[in-house]
């Protein structure tokens, strides 16, 4: 608790304000049916989200490690979704810009949670990957059903720790400049920068959590895909390598959904309007847990048969009805 406590200054008024306030989208007409728009894309990734959980949980034939990791990015898709939406269009649809202090840290907290969740449960998908391609002989000696479940506990635990961290030294801040959180949520960046104190601390975790939460992941996941390219290449026929690089597209298009709107919108950087800054962050937020489910019923064969023999199932029940 000291090192927390060191965030203050000796001689600084310690202030913590009642609520704060979410800027948001501003001079924009119209702006609400974005907002509607927003409220449609979290219709469906509640649905889709819930349908691949569910046919994951009934088909014994997907209970497998490769599927408890779908299961768990489905998980904290569907978790992330709520999180964020719900509240956001409450604050800007119904116009409760004013959010309380506790409110504002949990808010983070929870879309920060799930959404490095998201990007470590990619990285799970593409140590399955990488295994299955470059060392099948022995794929189901190393991913097992206690692999997986160990991989996935540590990243929940690293994740729930390393946030837990950011919200205590943002709690050590005074807040005595301004209450406007200029962001469309309760933004780590523009909370700290209303500080008064020393934000040193929190400037430093500001940095490094995006450093392993989202560039580290990346990293290892090009790497991945080179040795699998290469493990490709090694294979005899062209019939063999369609088929390996098949059983790796649905990942590969969950990871360019997930990282490719983030790679863009930091690459131009300030260079934009802030209005169109806040509306590509938070459709970057809200689109891939929409994409996702639509991308594995699409393009992974056993989800497709397994939703295909449901849906069959309950024609065959209306019928016997």
């Amino acid at each position: 608790m000291n090192f927390f406590n060191s965030a203050l200054g000796r001689n600084i008024t310690f202030v913590r304000p009642a609520y704060f306030i979410i800027s948001g989208i501003s001079g924009i007409p119209n702006i609400k049916y974005y907002y509607v728009f927003l409220f449609f894309v979290y219709i469906v990734s509640v649905v889709g989200n819930t349908v691949v959980m569910a046919v994951i949980y009934l088909d014994h034939n997907l209970r497998t490690p490769k599927y408890i990791a779908v299961f768990n990015l489905a998980f904290v898709d569907l978790m992330g979704s709520s999180a964020l939406v719900p509240k956001l269009l409450d604050i800007f649809m119904f116009n409760h810009q004013y959010i309380s202090y506790n409110d504002c840290v949990s808010f983070m907290f929870f879309c920060f949670t799930f959404y490095s969740m998201q990007s470590l449960t990619l990285v799970a998908l593409s140590v399955d990957r990488l295994i299955a391609i470059v060392d099948p002989l022995h794929y189901h000696m190393k991913v097992t059903h206690k692999f997986m479940l160990s991989l996935i506990a540590f990243f929940w635990i690293f994740v729930l720790i390393l946030m837990m961290i950011l919200v205590c030294l943002l709690t050590r801040l005074s807040f005595c400049k301004s209450v406007v959180i200029n962001s469309y949520y309760c933004d780590h960046g523009p909370m700290y920068r209303l500080g008064c104190n020393d934000v040193t601390p929190s400037r430093a975790m500001g940095g490094f959590a995006p450093i392993v939460i989202l560039w580290l992941p990346l990293m290892f996941i090009l790497g991945s895909y080179c040795a699998i390219g290469y493990a490709i290449l090694k294979t005899s026929t062209v019939s063999e390598r369609m088929k390996a690089f098949k059983t790796s597209t649905a990942h590969l298009s969950l990871v360019a959904v997930f990282f490719l709107p983030i790679l863009i919108t930091f690459s131009i950087g300030s260079r934009i309007h802030p209005n169109i800054r806040i509306i590509n962050l938070s459709l970057t937020s809200v689109f891939p847990p929409m994409l996702d489910p639509i991308i594995y019923v699409l393009q992974t064969k056993e989800i497709k048969e397994s939703v295909k023999k449901v849906l069959k199932s309950k024609k065959q029940v209306q019928i016997a009805v």
